[in-house]
């Protein structure tokens, strides 16, 4: 005989009603944490991801049967059967097609995504009101195989020098696997496609103070045993998963804010639904203050220009971007036969 559901439950979240349906329905078998532990997880650290995500629009990873079940990402808000309260912001994909995506006005709209079977929510670097205009400068450092997470926080600490001497204030969170990544507020003036040279300029020069260790080589021929700085996470619809976003792993880590001072002695495993709870009650939001001041990217835009003058220009787009203008062959160089007919 099959056992029977858990009834749903209503909950008032930001003053609207949530219904939560299955509650007792296990989202991580390994952990044997249940849809209810989701959902109440997002409400403990409603701060915090409201600060990540509020009036972003925000693409949701749902696994509707829990992490070891079928995925998706959710795009588009249904046309039907969505409470009269969620927002939705309308962003345009590199393709020109467009979508109505989930834009969290409150933590209401994070408990009716949880409701839905979203464990990860993966916001763009825009505001809905300006969704073609990055305010969030994103560097997304990847530790290639053989690396440690020791190594991604040494990467890390370079990228910090750098925006030091720019004056700038980043925000360093774990990215709940072997990752760092680092958020500079911007004003919201520029495009996606000169946000992304910027990002380029930032990546190149951190790349040129340990070269040893750090690579901006989008082939993953050329990159070695070295942290690759991912600068195609600012390139139009792609996306990082927020600060206290949980993760689709075993282990339900979560994507952890972390201060400079504190990020050497951190383990990605101390970050999980059950310890973030804890500490942002204890410590507060580390990134508390992300939204004090928004940087001019002007510098990074002079940088890149000086690149280019030296020979250093765009670097390839990810495979499912339309082709764009200077970009590079996006032919890896062991294939490349003009490279070769040169060589």
């Amino acid at each position: 005989m099959a056992a029977s559901r858990s009834p749903a439950v209503e909950v008032e979240v930001a003053g609207h009603p949530v219904r939560l349906s299955s509650p007792d329905k296990v989202c991580f078998p390994g952990r044997g944490y249940t849809k209810r532990d989701v959902f109440e997880y997002y409400l403990a650290v409603g701060d915090g991801i409201m600060r990540a995500l509020r009036h972003r629009p925000t693409t949701l990873q749902r696994f509707p049967d829990g992490i070891e079940g079928e995925a998706f990402f959710q795009k588009r808000v249904p046309t039907r059967g969505v409470p009269p309260w969620v927002q939705t912001a309308t962003i345009a994909f590199p393709s020109g097609r467009t979508a109505a995506e989930l834009c969290p006005a409150d933590l209401a709209h994070v408990a009716w995504a949880a409701q839905m079977g979203t464990i990860v929510f993966h916001p763009w670097p825009v505001r809905g009101d300006a969704p073609d205009n990055p305010d969030e400068l994103r560097m997304d450092l990847d530790p290639q195989p053989g690396l440690g997470f020791g190594d991604v926080v040494a990467a890390a600490g370079v990228v910090h020098e750098v925006l030091d001497e720019l004056g700038w204030t980043g925000y360093p969170k774990t990215s709940g696997g072997r990752g760092v990544h680092v958020y500079v507020r911007i004003q919201p003036k520029w495009s996606f496609v000169q946000v992304r040279r910027a990002a380029i300029a930032l990546a190149r020069e951190v790349e040129r103070r340990s070269p040893g260790r750090i690579t901006t080589s989008w082939w993953k021929e050329e990159r070695g045993d070295r942290v690759f700085i991912d600068y195609n996470q600012m390139a139009r619809d792609r996306t990082i998963a927020c600060a206290y976003s949980l993760r689709a792993n075993a282990r339900a880590t979560a994507s952890a804010p972390v201060t400079w001072a504190e990020l050497p002695d951190v383990e990605p495993d101390d970050f999980d639904l059950r310890t973030m709870p804890k500490r942002i009650a204890e410590i507060g939001d580390p990134h508390a203050g992300i939204d004090d001041v928004a940087h001019d990217i002007t510098p990074l835009l002079e940088w890149s220009e000086r690149d280019e003058r030296a020979g250093a220009g765009d670097l390839p787009y990810p495979p499912d971007h339309p082709k764009m203008p200077g970009e590079p062959k996006r032919v890896q160089p062991s294939k490349d036969r003009d490279l070769k007919e040169r060589s």
